[in-house]
């Protein structure tokens, strides 16, 4: 799966840009500021409807327009797919999937897999329990049908469940009623979340040695709630908490994803480039197993590779990207950053970009 062609219009300071973009790696260099990281914002809006750069569309819908619109054509498996994104200023926002118009943004995230490494990818390791179950969110929801379906019946329970003891307003039947349903459905997202780490971790731990030596770390999950206790017990030995304070706190919703060397947490223990390393080798551990599992490729969206990292580990990871035979958007202020770090036979196909605009573009093997 790969972007053939990418449009982008009044999108920060692009204007007009249509980029017929290489299956295999796209470079994108050029001074700061010049909407290189626009570019990799628009196919994360054709993917997620949301950017990564801020969550209010008019930060993103260039000045003074009506509407930021977005195009892509998708290879998949040799079948041409259009996919189109409109967001308005005052927020209406349109989605189009071969042609079709779509009320979900589901319909995008599975015709549109990405992976994004970029500063915001330390939070894996020293962010809020959120960020990380957002990764292992992802993964399930690519590798498990029903998924999507389980963690929203979660959500519509704790939502029932926190109005209940929000208001007081806790009649035993009804919160029994309520608590069956919410074991029910978390111990289902539970069991789809833990066989996904039980893939992706020892896939992770393969990557990341290639790229640095790191025997002694370990990654933790926790689902969420006390692992020697059924929630069901938890849920009433917790009741007088939940009521005194208004919502419920034990639970799927508070998985966590756990990084140890030698017990203590990985992100004071490890230097800011082997963090790099230790998140780049998580993003890539789920476009491999997407790959091996569903047979589906990854688009990488990578913002700023080489900072943080020296030549040595920057080839170490562009060869690991290749091994995945996925496409992959790069962009670097220097035209000669990633010189050396692609195969011979490998597409490489480089643009210049400048003030909103392609000032120049080359394909080569190297």
């Amino acid at each position: 799966m790969s972007v053939t062609r990418l449009d982008i219009h009044h999108l920060r300071n692009i204007a007009s840009l249509r980029l017929d973009l290489s299956a295999q790696t796209n470079l994108f260099h050029g001074p700061n500021g010049s909407g290189k990281t626009s570019v990799l914002e628009a196919v994360h809006l054709l993917s997620l409807a949301r950017s990564f750069r801020t969550t209010q569309h008019r930060h993103y819908i260039t000045n003074q327009q009506p509407q930021s619109t977005l195009f892509a054509q998708i290879d998949v498996d040799g079948t041409r797919v259009p996919l189109g994104f409109q967001r308005c200023s005052d927020g209406e926002l349109s989605i189009r999937v071969d042609g079709e118009r779509v009320d979900t943004v589901t319909s995008l995230a599975e015709q549109l897999p990405i992976q994004l490494i970029n500063a915001d990818t330390f939070l894996l390791l020293e962010g809020s329990p959120a960020i990380r179950r957002q990764y292992i969110d992802w993964g399930g929801f690519h590798a498990e049908p029903r998924f999507l379906a389980t963690w929203k019946a979660v959500r519509r329970c704790l939502k029932q469940r926190n109005s209940l003891l929000k208001h007081g307003r806790m009649d035993p039947s009804v919160r029994a009623a309520w608590d069956q349903e919410l074991v029910r459905q978390a111990e289902a997202l539970d069991s789809y979340r833990a066989a996904y780490l039980q893939a992706l971790i020892p896939r992770f731990e393969n990557l990341l040695a290639e790229l640095l030596p790191l025997d002694s770390l370990e990654l933790q999950y926790y689902r969420g709630w006390d692992r020697k206790s059924p929630l069901d017990e938890v849920l009433a030995a917790g009741l007088e908490r939940d009521c005194q304070q208004g919502f419920t706190h034990a639970g799927p919703q508070r998985a966590d994803l756990r990084f140890k060397i030698d017990g203590a947490v990985a992100s004071e223990r490890l230097s800011r480039g082997q963090q790099k390393l230790v998140v780049s080798a998580l993003k890539l551990a789920q476009g491999f197993l997407l790959q091996e599992q569903k047979g589906r490729r990854c688009v990488y969206l990578i913002d700023d590779l080489p900072a943080e990292l020296d030549r040595n580990h920057r080839q170490r990871l562009c060869r690991l990207l290749e091994q995945m035979n996925t496409q992959v958007l790069i962009t670097s202020t220097d035209a000669d950053a990633f010189e050396g770090c692609w195969h011979t036979d490998t597409e490489v196909r480089s643009f210049e970009i400048r003030q909103g605009a392609l000032a120049k573009n080359h394909v080569n093997g190297s």
